[in-house]
Protein backbone atom coordinates (compact mmCIF):
# COMPACT_ATOMS: atom_id res chain seq x y z
CA UNK A 1 0.00 0.00 0.00
CA UNK A 2 2.89 2.08 0.36
CA UNK A 3 3.64 1.93 -3.36
CA UNK A 4 0.30 2.31 -4.53
CA UNK A 5 -0.32 5.96 -2.00
CA UNK A 6 3.01 6.98 -3.14
CA UNK A 7 2.04 6.76 -6.92
CA UNK A 8 -1.12 8.24 -6.40
CA UNK A 9 0.21 11.05 -4.60
CA UNK A 10 2.69 11.45 -7.74
CA UNK A 11 -0.44 11.46 -10.33
CA UNK A 12 -2.53 13.44 -8.07
CA UNK A 13 0.44 16.07 -8.02
CA UNK A 14 1.07 15.79 -11.65
CA UNK A 15 -3.00 16.10 -12.05
CA UNK A 16 -2.88 19.52 -9.99
CA UNK A 17 0.14 20.42 -12.15
CA UNK A 18 -1.22 19.38 -15.13
CA UNK A 19 -4.41 21.62 -13.87
CA UNK A 20 -2.52 24.55 -12.86
CA UNK A 21 -0.96 24.49 -16.62
CA UNK A 22 -4.83 24.44 -18.69
CA UNK A 23 -5.67 27.06 -16.42
CA UNK A 24 -2.36 29.23 -17.22
CA UNK A 25 -2.48 28.56 -20.72
CA UNK A 26 -6.37 29.34 -20.60
CA UNK A 27 -5.00 33.29 -19.01
CA UNK A 28 -2.23 33.51 -21.51
CA UNK A 29 -4.62 32.63 -24.20
CA UNK A 30 -6.81 35.58 -23.17
CA UNK A 31 -4.00 37.69 -23.08
CA UNK A 32 -2.80 36.77 -26.56
CA UNK A 33 -6.28 37.49 -27.67
CA UNK A 34 -6.03 41.32 -26.40
CA UNK A 35 -2.60 41.87 -27.68
CA UNK A 36 -3.72 40.89 -31.13
CA UNK A 37 -6.89 42.85 -30.67
CA UNK A 38 -4.42 45.84 -29.34
CA UNK A 39 -2.31 45.06 -32.62
CA UNK A 40 -4.65 45.55 -34.93
CA UNK A 41 -6.04 48.49 -33.13
CA UNK A 42 -2.62 49.80 -33.37
CA UNK A 43 -2.03 49.16 -37.09
CA UNK A 44 -5.17 51.43 -37.26
CA UNK A 45 -3.93 53.82 -35.39
CA UNK A 46 -0.21 54.12 -37.16
CA UNK A 47 -2.53 54.31 -40.74
CA UNK A 48 -4.32 56.86 -39.19
CA UNK A 49 -1.05 58.82 -37.46
CA UNK A 50 0.53 58.14 -41.28
CA UNK A 51 -2.27 59.80 -43.66
CA UNK A 52 -2.32 62.79 -40.73
CA UNK A 53 1.61 63.13 -41.56
CA UNK A 54 0.97 63.12 -45.61
CA UNK A 55 -1.71 65.69 -45.04
CA UNK A 56 0.44 68.25 -42.38
CA UNK A 57 3.46 67.65 -45.09
CA UNK A 58 0.96 68.37 -47.94
CA UNK A 59 -0.26 71.58 -45.85
CA UNK A 60 3.32 72.80 -44.78
CA UNK A 61 4.30 72.60 -48.83
CA UNK A 62 0.90 74.50 -49.65
CA UNK A 63 1.67 77.20 -46.88
CA UNK A 64 5.80 77.49 -48.16
CA UNK A 65 4.16 78.39 -51.77
CA UNK A 66 1.77 80.91 -50.33
CA UNK A 67 4.30 82.71 -48.46
CA UNK A 68 6.54 82.59 -51.25
CA UNK A 69 4.28 84.10 -53.53
CA UNK A 70 2.97 86.43 -50.92
CA UNK A 71 6.89 87.92 -50.27
CA UNK A 72 6.93 88.23 -54.28
CA UNK A 73 3.81 90.72 -54.19
CA UNK A 74 4.92 92.36 -51.32
CA UNK A 75 8.65 93.01 -52.68
CA UNK A 76 7.06 94.41 -56.04
CA UNK A 77 4.37 96.77 -53.82
CA UNK A 78 7.42 97.77 -52.25
CA UNK A 79 9.75 98.62 -55.05
CA UNK A 80 6.47 100.42 -56.48
CA UNK A 81 6.13 102.05 -52.84
CA UNK A 82 10.06 103.17 -53.63
CA UNK A 83 8.86 104.52 -57.06
CA UNK A 84 5.95 106.50 -56.31
CA UNK A 85 8.27 108.16 -53.39
CA UNK A 86 11.04 109.16 -55.73
CA UNK A 87 8.79 110.65 -57.63
CA UNK A 88 6.72 112.42 -55.31
CA UNK A 89 10.06 114.00 -53.62
CA UNK A 90 10.99 115.27 -57.43
CA UNK A 91 7.12 116.66 -57.87
CA UNK A 92 8.33 118.38 -54.09
CA UNK A 93 11.22 119.53 -55.57
CA UNK A 94 9.80 120.95 -58.59
CA UNK A 95 6.54 122.60 -56.43
CA UNK A 96 9.08 124.33 -54.14
CA UNK A 97 10.62 125.77 -57.14
CA UNK A 98 7.43 126.52 -58.76
CA UNK A 99 6.74 128.73 -55.49
CA UNK A 100 10.14 130.37 -55.24
CA UNK A 101 9.75 132.00 -59.44
CA UNK A 102 5.79 132.52 -57.99
CA UNK A 103 7.37 134.52 -54.88
CA UNK A 104 9.81 136.16 -57.33
CA UNK A 105 7.77 136.77 -59.25
CA UNK A 106 5.61 138.48 -56.89
CA UNK A 107 8.41 140.65 -55.46
CA UNK A 108 8.65 141.36 -59.08
CA UNK A 109 5.20 142.73 -59.48
CA UNK A 110 5.70 144.43 -56.20
CA UNK A 111 8.70 146.76 -57.22
CA UNK A 112 6.89 147.33 -60.41
CA UNK A 113 4.43 148.80 -58.68
CA UNK A 114 7.14 151.53 -57.45
CA UNK A 115 9.31 151.26 -60.73
CA UNK A 116 6.36 151.25 -63.48
CA UNK A 117 8.25 151.53 -66.87
CA UNK A 118 11.24 149.46 -65.95
CA UNK A 119 10.14 146.27 -64.77
CA UNK A 120 7.24 144.67 -67.25
CA UNK A 121 9.63 142.92 -69.27
CA UNK A 122 10.98 141.20 -66.32
CA UNK A 123 7.96 140.30 -65.42
CA UNK A 124 7.12 138.61 -68.59
CA UNK A 125 10.34 136.41 -68.60
CA UNK A 126 9.16 135.58 -65.19
CA UNK A 127 5.77 134.67 -66.71
CA UNK A 128 7.43 132.87 -69.72
CA UNK A 129 10.19 131.04 -67.55
CA UNK A 130 7.20 129.72 -65.14
CA UNK A 131 5.25 128.44 -68.10
CA UNK A 132 8.26 126.97 -69.42
CA UNK A 133 8.58 125.21 -66.22
CA UNK A 134 5.24 123.87 -66.38
CA UNK A 135 5.58 122.43 -69.66
CA UNK A 136 7.97 120.62 -68.83
CA UNK A 137 6.58 119.57 -65.56
CA UNK A 138 3.79 118.11 -67.60
CA UNK A 139 6.48 116.19 -69.59
CA UNK A 140 7.80 114.38 -66.15
CA UNK A 141 4.65 113.76 -64.92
Amino acid sequence: MGEFSFGLTIEIIVAILLALTIGYCYILNKRLKRLHADKDTMRQMIADLIEATNLANNAIAQLKEVAGEADSVLNSRLEEAEKFGLELANHVVAGQSVVEKISQITSAARQSQTIARVEPKRAEMALEQLNIHEKRKGRVA
